[in-house]
């Protein structure tokens, strides 16, 4: 009995250990999403890590204008001394030359004095810091983009089946009312089946729409790099945006100078140019200096007794003019002045195809916003309709099937209404991107 009494508290907390725990409920505004995503997505990390790395390769190229130092030893045993013969007093003589042992060992350092090429390739490498940033600037503006797309597409998930879910209990209603008639004997069998059917076929949209909601909120958790056991709520609507939702702004900015796609061109743009000063500078003589202090050592016998080691040192200078090498210098300044042009053609055919989405993106959105009126209006007329066609059905005026003409015109109505809201939404987030707007 003591043990069981000692073993209940540890039952207990295994037990509890196994029970599943609770999946947590995140109710999240879309710029809340977007926060979340630009902290904890893989990619926008990886981005900011290109960064880092093209940072310390510049300070790798920047470490070449410091003096080098390097310390160097080295042993060598003889096995056999070099032998030469002299004629002395007319006689052939042999003589042994060299030592059993050698050491040598000493530092050296050497430091460029002028070096034009270097200066330039550390100055491409500031350029290149430049266009990662660009990089990692596109991969924030695609991913809020699609954090957006993906926030509106759940949000019209979540609307729509509640638009199917209505359609569905009114159906289930009809139903039910058409059997408690039969029973009565005031219905027929007919039409306890004609509206069972009508129940039947609208449980596949309803799976459907809930199939969309978990396919729209799993696509939302990946984006935002969090547990796709959490579960997201969105904070509004699409309804709730209605009210800003109107043709776009005559006077607002426009301009094409944010786009990334262009920012990056101009970014190369500035590398191929220093890429052609580099070129020009290989034609340049180059500097350096240099110096040397080392200690050596010639003993016989032991390589680890008597040794005595004498310092000598030297200073210079290495002057390098470069003279013939082939043309290669000059076709490698054409091929990068080639490169140049064509980035300047490939610049005015990118500014040319960014202005026309522009004009296209803002005629879409002024088109959706018409369309959204139009909508709002279609479901205020549908639901009078069915209000009228329904009452009408009650008084024995009009029969089932006009009756559910009705409802069913009245669901598309406020799909289609929903739908106008999503476009309209997702229109102006691809504007944005496309205006490299969003991340400021």
């Amino acid at each position: 009995m003591n043990i069981l009494k000692k073993l209940l508290p540890l039952l207990g907390l295994i037990g509890l250990s196994a029970l599943p725990t609770m999946a947590e409920t995140l109710s999240l505004s879309r710029e809340e999403c977007v926060e979340i995503a630009l902290r904890d997505n893989p990619t926008v990390r990886i981005a900011d890590m290109e960064v880092k790395k093209v940072n310390y390769a510049k300070k790798e190229t920047l470490a070449g204008v410091f003096p080098s130092i390097d310390f160097s030893g080295a042993y060598q045993r003889s096995i056999e001394l070099q032998t030469i013969r002299m004629n002395m007093g007319g006689q052939s003589q042999s003589l042994k030359m060299g030592s059993d042992n050698t050491w040598n060992m000493g530092f050296s350092a050497s430091m460029p004095l002028i070096a034009p090429t270097l200066w330039k390739a550390i100055s491409i490498s500031d350029t290149q810091i430049l266009a990662n940033l660009e990089n990692a600037r596109a991969s924030r503006l695609d991913l809020v983009n699609n954090v957006n797309k993906a926030y509106y597409a759940l949000m019209l998930a979540i609307s729509s089946h509640e638009v199917v879910k209505q359609n569905y209990d009114i159906a289930l209603m009809n139903a039910e009312i058409y059997e408690k008639q039969h029973k009565a004997g005031t219905a027929s069998e007919y039409d306890v089946l004609r509206s069972s059917v009508q129940v039947k076929n609208i449980e596949p949209e309803l799976l459907q729409a809930d199939i969309a909601i978990r396919q729209c909120s799993l696509q939302l958790k990946v984006l935002m790099g969090i547990a796709a056991d959490t579960e997201i709520v969105p904070k509004t609507t699409l309804k709730d945006y209605q009210s800003g939702m109107y043709a776009y702004p005559t006077g607002a900015d426009t301009s094409i100078e944010g786009n990334t796609s262009l920012r990056s061109l101009d970014i190369q743009k500035k590398i191929l140019d220093k890429n052609i000063d580099l070129k020009k500078f290989a034609w340049i003589p180059t500097l350096a200096a240099s110096f040397n202090l080392s200690w050596l050592s010639l003993s016989n016998g032991s390589p680890f007794k008597n040794q005595e080691f004498n310092p000598f040192s030297n200073v210079g200078l290495a002057l390098s003019v470069p003279i013939f090498s082939g043309g290669s210098k000059y076709y490698g300044l054409k091929q990068a002045q080639v490169q140049r042009k064509e980035l300047d053609l490939q610049r005015e055919n990118l500014v040319n195809s960014l202005n026309m989405q522009v004009e296209l993106a803002i005629d879409n959105i002024n088109r959706e916003a018409k369309q959204i009126s139009t909508s709002e209006e279609g479901v205020r007329q549908a639901a009078k309709a069915y209000q009228i066609m329904q009452k009408s059905f009650e008084i024995g005026a009009a029969s089932y099937l006009d009756l559910r003409d009705s409802e069913l015109a009245n669901t598309a109505a406020q799909l289609t209404y929903l739908q106008a809201i999503y476009n309209y939404l997702v229109s102006t987030s691809e504007l944005d991107m496309l205006l490299g707007k969003g991340i400021e």
